[in-house]
């Protein structure tokens, strides 16, 4: 108990893997998680500890792609800083096929990030509406648990030109209805995971 508060504190950082047989119907499990936070919030680093403590096995589903020499400098220090450890997919447009195809009991996928995949599905001209409920769908239908990786990009100026001002308005929308689909929600900021939905402690059910 907090001395301060009198409120019970939780270990976001500790997961628990149910290994009990469970209908992977009810809407009450943890097979989904939504991370999300600004720029260098620690939310990446948050998703890929909360995996790695579920003790399943990891895929990490990456969306971004290497446009340039920075992004590629990016993807390759990410790469390397997971280790061998990983099942690496890289996906930058149909991740709600994928997350059906790969997402089984006995393993977790992280998708990092959802952001990525937003701009992605952007600048390919994708209905944006329609694919984020396809992957909402997929959220609600898989059996194995996973966990996605989002920006918060609304908490700033609003943007001076108006495809800024639409992508922010898309990421918000788009954070709303996956947070909505995930059984689990996670804000963070600062390295500090802020539980938001609906738990005392986080848990990753395979």
């Amino acid at each position: 108990m907090s001395q301060e508060t009198g409120r019970q504190l939780c270990n976001p950082w500790r997961c628990r893997v149910d290994s009990g047989e469970k209908d992977v119907s009810e809407s009450s499990g943890s097979r989904s998680t939504l991370v999300f936070g600004g720029a260098r919030s620690g939310k990446s680093r948050f998703a890929e500890r909360l995996a790695i403590n579920s003790g399943l096995e990891r895929v990490y589903v990456a969306t971004g792609a290497a446009y340039d020499d920075e992004m590629a400098d990016r993807i390759a220090a990410h790469r390397q800083q997971r280790g061998d450890s990983w099942i690496t997919i890289e996906e930058q447009l149909d991740i709600e096929n994928l997350l059906l195809s790969e997402c089984r009991p006995g393993r977790v996928l992280l998708v990092d990030c959802l952001t990525l995949w937003l701009s992605n599905m952007t600048f390919a001209d994708r209905d944006i509406p329609a694919h984020a409920a396809k992957l909402c769908a997929a959220i609600r239908q898989v059996r194995g648990a996973c966990i996605f990786v989002s920006n918060e990009v609304g908490m700033g100026i609003v943007p001076e030109n108006s495809l800024s001002r639409s992508f922010r308005d898309a990421q918000g929308r788009l954070n709303q209805d996956i947070a909505d689909a995930c059984n689990q929600v996670v804000f963070v900021a600062a390295g500090l995971p802020l539980l938001m939905k609906p738990h005392t402690q986080l848990e990753i059910t395979p």
